[in-house]
């Protein structure tokens, strides 16, 4: 016999095929995205506006399947983290920050990463595979299920970010299908201005975007000039700075209500300079954009330390003083090692980039 289905990830259009491949009517996927994603029910047997006959054929052929919590850990702020174990052994994380207007979830598309980013913890840990659609949305249901049990309201997560571990870009189809979940309106029903999608900037990757499922962006840009994106990014020796912001343009052209989140992560002495500031002014003229300056937040084993509050404010001020909506971003769950660029899980390394890193340390 082959291996039961998990519908956990199928999206709307999927799940109609998937009943049709049982002979049954499209309807019913209507049905089992309102039992599971609305309500939180992932036992076939209590979907009772199904008939008797199909929750057994969907009981012997099908399984929901969500991620194993493996551990959790929460921060004096509130925030939590959670290590989800997954079927073939690797762990992620994913990271709830709790405020008083909304609760947002940041969510891992990768095992690892493909990326090489020199201050992310996650790109240390080296990349082991691509998510699947039901990981992902995995770790949307599972945290809303955990929020619940711990008196958080109802509907617990307004705001998702695929921020997590991974690059999302780089495993589109699954992230996709998982997006439009989150949007369904038969399933979490959240507005693409809540859905938001950060990348470092896979140019191609961004143009289908726009076509197929337009949530909002957020770049990683964190530097001004290609030589110093290299070394923090190194995908922009593939995609430098100039087809990157072209990319922004093109995502932005058909909605000019809409604004890009650029993400800059403050480096003493690498990308804090006043001239640094008065450049990306001028690199951002004509983009619809906000930025959000990022704090960097300690890592094991990496070089870079944060630049000081005197430089961050003074960096803020040369930009808004040019045009661009600022701000600096509030660090959250740092004791936990929760806060950006710190996610790490627990990953089958089949790179062995995290072996090679630790034999380099001193």
């Amino acid at each position: 016999m082959s291996e039961p289905t998990n519908l956990l990830g199928l999206d709307r259009s999927a799940l109609q095929d998937y009943f049709a491949s049982l002979g049954e009517k499209a309807f019913h996927a209507r049905q089992v995205l309102q039992w599971v994603y609305q309500r939180g029910v992932t036992n076939f047997s209590e979907m009772t506006d199904l008939r008797l006959s199909l929750r057994q054929t969907l009981s012997e052929c099908a399984v929901i399947d969500l991620p194993e919590v493996a551990r959790t850990q929460r921060s004096e702020d509130g925030t939590r983290k959670w290590l989800l174990r997954l079927a073939d052994g690797n762990c992620i994380e994913t990271v709830f920050i709790p405020e008083e207007d909304r609760g947002t979830l940041c969510i891992s598309s990768q095992a690892g990463c493909m990326l090489t980013c020199s201050f992310c913890a996650t790109a240390r840990q080296g990349f082991s595979r691509n998510l699947s659609a039901s990981e992902i949305i995995g770790q949307l249901l599972l945290a809303e299920q955990l929020c619940k049990n711990d008196g958080i309201s109802s509907r617990p997560v307004s705001n998702v970010v695929m921020m997590g571990m991974g690059e999302p870009l780089l495993n589109y189809d699954s992230v996709v299908s998982a997006l439009r979940l989150m949007l369904d309106d038969l399933s979490f029903g959240l507005s693409r201005r809540r859905v938001t999608l950060s990348t470092a900037g896979v140019v191609p990757a961004m143009d289908r975007l726009a076509e197929d499922c337009p949530v909002s962006l957020a770049v990683s840009l964190h530097a001004v000039r290609d030589a110093v994106r290299d070394e923090l990014v190194p995908l922009n020796r593939k995609y430098p700075i100039v087809a990157l912001l072209d990319a922004c343009r093109r995502f932005l052209r058909n909605d000019s209500r809409r604004r890009i989140t650029f993400e800059y992560v403050m480096l003493a002495g690498v990308n804090d300079s006043l001239d640094d500031a008065r450049r990306l002014v001028s690199l951002l003229q004509g983009i619809p954009s906000k930025m959000n300056l990022i704090p960097f937040n300690p890592v094991p084993g990496v070089k870079y330390s944060c630049s000081d509050a005197d430089t961050i404010d003074r960096f803020r001020e040369q930009l808004i003083s040019g045009g661009l909506t600022t701000i600096t971003r509030k660090t959250r769950g740092a004791d936990i090692a929760a806060a950006c660029g710190q996610l790490a899980g627990d990953v089958l390394d089949r790179t062995q980039r995290s072996a090679r890193l630790c034999g380099a340390s001193p």
